[in-house]
């Protein structure tokens, strides 16, 4: 495995889409880790932080087709699959492909749209294939979801059930950015034109490279039972209703190892599981009695604080 691969590959997505979204290095290339792994973001944000910005920028970027759906109570599943209908000039039915036939899907503000609609996204994101009245179809490679919603408002939303949450490989937060980073945001032309103006700095083969070859970073016996203990820890902990699922496991593990890549090594450290815990593992616990986002941020970083980290892993 070229590990300088995935570093150059890091460094060129990263440093395109920082052109449009300033001062979130770290979460660009959180993004980007959930690409490689063939997982789906949910980003919970307020509105105006640069959510449709950064997966506009991110799609430009890697060449993929993207689009946007706005989720509302009227939204039906036939708007996200497609629909077959019948054509009266050639006397058959034709299938119209819906938006979920592309390569990056920015599913705006999931949670205003019914949990009938939510629930037809899941076959795409788990399976990367579509059924429409018995027939299935496969979606092109590469394929990702990249759902919002606003983490303070629940007037009119369905929230999404913790079995659908979990098949989201990360749960980000973009926040914020500095006070010099807004000025110069608030200062320059449309943000909208610089996306425009990006181009297309990696190849199909460099994707399909880094999305084949991330396996193959290694991982010793420490490190794996050091993702086990931290996954255990949920499961243990008392405050909270239910820990983290085997699926969630895995999304850590696979998370590391391209962490690790994008870092120039072919072997994870605990660094690389620690630095990924919270935003593969937060959506996926439960606490009793319900509690704020942010304390949820907070409870699962304490747990993962609270497992020991393994020393002189090589």
């Amino acid at each position: 495995m070229n590990v300088n691969a995935f570093v150059e590959y890091r460094n060129k997505v990263v440093e395109n889409c920082s052109k449009v979204i300033l001062g979130k290095d770290d979460v660009i290339e959180l993004v980007l880790a959930c690409f490689v792994c063939s997982g789906n973001v949910l980003l919970e944000d307020l509105p105006g932080t640069g959510k449709t910005m950064l997966l506009r920028s991110f799609a430009k970027t890697i060449g993929g087709d993207f689009k946007r759906i706005q989720f509302t109570p009227d939204l039906l599943p036939a708007d996200l699959t497609g629909i077959n209908f019948y054509n009266r000039k050639t006397g058959e039915f034709e299938f119209r492909q819906g938006p979920l036939f592309s390569n990056i899907i920015l599913a705006d503000e999931i949670n205003r749209a019914t949990p009938r609609t939510q629930s037809s996204l899941l076959e795409a994101m788990e399976e990367r294939q579509i059924t429409v009245d018995g027939v299935t179809t496969k979606l092109s490679e590469p394929f990702m979801v990249m759902a919002t919603q606003n983490p303070i408002e629940s007037y009119g939303t369905f929230p999404l059930p913790e079995a659908q949450v979990d098949r989201f490989f990360m749960r980000l937060s973009l926040g914020y950015m500095t006070r010099e980073q807004e000025i110069e945001v608030i200062s320059r032309p449309s943000t909208a034109k610089i996306v425009d103006e990006l181009e297309t700095v990696v190849s199909r083969e460099e994707t399909e490279y880094v999305r084949s070859n991330f396996h193959e970073v290694t991982i010793c016996d420490d490190v794996k039972n050091y993702i086990m203990n931290i996954i255990n820890a949920t499961r243990l902990d008392t405050r909270l209703s239910s820990g983290v699922s085997t699926r969630g496991g895995i999304a850590l593990y696979k998370a590391s190892q391209v962490i690790a890549a994008f870092n120039g090594r072919d072997f994870v450290l605990p660094e690389d599981v620690k630095y990924v815990a919270p935003h593969v593992l937060g959506h996926r616990i439960t606490i009793v009695g319900g509690v704020r986002p942010k304390d949820i941020s907070k409870r699962i970083t304490e747990i993962i604080d609270s497992v020991p980290v393994p020393t002189e892993v090589m």
